[in-house]
């Protein structure tokens, strides 16, 4: 994805990144749930499930708030007082339901680091219009992808190099 060819980029220019990336859970090729990942431990956890018995329900999905509140949220507030660049994959729904990810996105706004977050496109939510007003935003495409990842990881390293004394 161009979230982690990012965090590749910026790894290996020696930078701490930190926060929290989501990924597909399949099974005989359905997605069947999705799992929240800790960048700087590698801890993983339920993000949600189509059979998890309990939790709030999004479309098809109930949500973890176990498993945001132990791995999402708890890898977003050490990478707000960790790190030096934050990744949020993604700010939606989902994620949104949990009022421990929530506090942890807040915690990462006010960090005042440089935040490489994927948003809900349509979603309409106070964090959302807040970090969309701060953000630079850009579309990921299929012709445009290599360009992002090349623009992102040279924006959030001037980025740096700009809090950094010389």
């Amino acid at each position: 994805t161009v979230v982690s060819r990012v965090v590749l980029r910026l790894k290996s220019r020696g930078v701490i990144v930190g926060g929290c990336v989501t990924t597909e859970r399949r099974l005989k090729g359905q997605r069947v749930g999705f799992d929240v990942r800790d960048l700087t431990n590698g801890t993983q956890g339920e993000l949600a499930s189509v059979s998890a018995p309990m939790g709030p329900r999004v479309g098809k999905y109930r949500v973890s708030l176990t498993g945001m509140a132990s791995v999402g949220a708890r890898g977003l507030t050490d990478a707000a007082a960790r790190s030096e660049v934050i990744v949020i994959d993604e700010v939606g729904p989902m994620e949104l339901v949990s009022p421990e990810f929530r506090r942890a996105v807040r915690a990462c706004i006010d960090s005042g680091k440089p935040i490489l977050a994927v948003l809900h496109e349509r979603m309409e939510d106070d964090l959302l219009i807040e970090m969309r007003a701060k953000a630079a935003i850009m579309a990921v495409e299929l012709n445009n992808r290599d360009e992002v990842v090349d623009r992102l990881a040279s924006e959030i390293l001037a980025a740096l190099g700009a809090g950094k004394p010389s």
